[in-house]
């Protein structure tokens, strides 16, 4: 194989990394905002979950 065919091989495989890393990239940063987005969600239903009861917790249903 001649050194002229194999930069070229390297420079096609770099351009490709290239591209990869770039896809990678954009995946890498959707995925943060949505943890970043579910974090938020599961806080607020935590924080709905702490909160005090709607009604008087020793009520008996109806039926009773």
């Amino acid at each position: 194989m001649s050194l002229e065919k194999r930069i070229v091989d390297l420079e096609v495989r770099a351009a490709y990394q290239d591209k990869l890393i770039a896809e990678l990239d954009g995946v890498l940063r959707e995925f943060s905002t949505r943890v970043e987005t579910l974090e938020s969600l599961l806080k607020d239903v935590k924080e709905s979950a702490n909160a005090e009861p709607i009604g008087p917790a020793d009520e008996k249903p109806p039926h009773y």
